[in-house]
């Protein structure tokens, strides 16, 4: 009787050990994951000069969705789906948010001889077609990361949901660090963030080819 209750109470502190562990691990993956929306969003902040309420908060409702949904489908979909679009995810994600970033860039430079147009082009700088685009440049990657979770069945909700949830979170304060930032250094705004896109495009392209 004393050594059943001995091996049950082992069994249940290991239990309890072990779901800390796991708690941890993917608190730690959706930080990992939430630091490139941190990176975006603080672009963002930078490049608008001010905190655009609603744009901040579609863009890092948009982030969370879709860091969240990558690793579901990866998930469901299996391996081979998953190693397809791997290969060329990193390529994707350099794509999207150089595209993006050289376009601040460019508007860095053209606001010099047409202050007015730069002017519209930041009232419109949260296109919902511009944070989509962002969105899935910044998750992509993400992909990946539900193979991870294949067989731990509801371990996989949990996960998608601390996901999402940092994302959100880091999300909106890139954006209010982004503003802070811009409002206290006055740097180049369009041109800093623009900069910062293409070097994240270059970030996960490197670790998709190369590690």
């Amino acid at each position: 009787m004393y050594l059943t209750r001995q091996t049950y109470t082992k069994s249940f502190d290991f239990a309890i050990f072990a779901g800390v562990m796991q708690l941890t691990e993917i608190i730690l993956l959706g930080v990992g994951l939430a630091m490139d929306c941190f990176a975006v969003s603080l672009s963002k902040g930078i490049a608008s000069g001010k905190f655009h309420k609603a744009g901040a908060l579609a863009m890092a409702l948009s982030f969370g969705i879709f860091q969240a949904a990558m690793p579901l489908i990866s998930y469901f979909a299996g391996i081979r789906f998953t190693d397809l679009i791997g290969r060329i995810s990193p390529w994707i994600a350099l794509i999207l948010l150089s595209f993006i970033g050289g376009k601040m860039v460019k508007d860095h430079f053209a606001e010099r001889s047409h202050p007015e147009e730069a002017v519209r082009e930041k009232e419109v700088d949260y296109r919902l077609r511009t944070i989509l685009i962002l969105s899935v440049a910044t998750s992509i990657d993400a992909l990946a990361t539900g193979l991870l979770f294949i067989g731990q069945g509801r371990t996989v909700w949990l996960a998608v949901s601390v996901i999402g949830a940092f994302s959100f979170l880091f999300s909106i304060v890139g954006t209010l660090a982004g503003v802070f930032a811009g409002k206290r250094f006055h740097f180049p705004a369009e041109l800093v963030g623009g900069l910062i896109l293409i070097g994240i495009g270059l970030k996960i392209w490197i670790e998709g080819i190369f590690l």
